[in-house]
């Protein structure tokens, strides 16, 4: 099968496929009529699809989750609208190939920043783990007394750097940040991810929606020298959602995104060793479609819209 949103990356029409990640294809123009127009029009661009592969653990899962891909991509758009006024992004085009229509967008090609921008209004997850350790996250001292989903006095940036594909991002402290990138773009890059998670928070809750922590991934555009918003932005895949009338602190809280296919791996239903070199089992129908069933429903909650898929 020749589907991108399965796995197999798609041949498509004036696009050379160069990348797959976990979860995105990346492909090029290929110098044909179509790929030359693009460049002409757009620069040096890339077409970004979203696939339906899933990832837990550093591992890609199977099956993946039907239309997932679509909600992705069909958020991250809506959030880029919502964010036009604080950062420029990476999108120029929604005039994709049909084989990937509504999962792809055609994406100025950006020289990224080898850091990881994480901002973090709750703690839970590795910023937990930190905590509990000697009461900071990534160098940043918190009050005594914290709990999983508790709320922070203010939201606070925690960067990691890039893992290669198959190893775990490390959260760093801000120094490593200036070490990597210098002091005037660790600043900018810490005061811009703020301002994308002040902004998203609040729309967030006015739609009955907590967001607890995103991460974020900026790039230079070589063409204007911006500092500019890439990849995908605050979706279930690179953020927490969690329904704010459900927030309790004192454990995990239910969440919009894959955390059903984690807590699902790591319950003895699975009968899968996380510390093993064994690879996950199959994800049952119920666990897909529960899955897929948060996305769409983070997607409905957050823009207010209904996707047709």
């Amino acid at each position: 099968m020749n589907d991108a949103s399965l796995g197999t990356p798609a041949v498509l029409p004036g696009w050379r496929h160069v990348y797959s990640g976990k979860v995105r294809d990346l492909y090029e123009p290929d110098g044909t009529t179509a790929g030359v127009a693009l460049r002409d029009l757009h620069g040096d661009v890339v077409l970004v699809v979203a696939s339906d592969r899933v990832s837990a653990y550093d591992h890609v899962l199977s099956p993946g989750i039907p239309d997932k891909g679509v909600v992705l991509t069909a958020l991250s758009l809506w959030w880029f609208d919502q964010l036009a006024d604080l950062v420029p992004n990476h999108v120029v085009s929604t005039d994709v190939p049909d084989a990937v229509a509504g999962r792809a967008m055609v994406c100025r090609r950006l020289e990224m920043f080898p850091v990881e921008c994480v901002a973090r209004g709750y703690l839970t997850g590795s910023g937990l783990a930190e905590y509990r350790h000697d009461g900071h996250v990534t160098g940043i001292a918190l009050p005594a007394g914290l709990v999983d989903g508790s709320r922070l006095p203010e939201p606070i940036f925690t960067p990691a750097t890039k893992a290669e594909l198959g190893d775990h991002d490390e959260n760093v402290r801000f120094s490593v940040v200036v070490d990597t990138v210098g002091p005037e773009l660790a600043e900018r890059l810490r005061d811009l991810t703020l301002a994308v998670y002040a902004r998203a928070e609040t729309v967030a809750r006015e739609r009955g929606v907590i967001l607890a922590d995103t991460k974020l991934e900026f790039g230079t555009d070589p063409t204007t020298g911006a500092v500019t918003l890439g990849d995908e932005v605050l979706t279930p895949d690179s953020s927490r959602f969690w329904p704010a009338d459900a927030w309790e602190p004192g454990h995990p809280q239910p969440s919009f995104d894959k955390q059903y296919v984690r807590d699902w791996l790591t319950s003895p239903a699975s009968g899968w060793d996380r510390a093993s070199d064994a690879p996950p089992p199959a994800l049952p129908a119920e666990v897909v479609a529960r899955t897929r069933d948060r996305y769409l429903d983070a997607y409905e909650r957050l823009t207010g819209r209904t996707l047709d898929v």
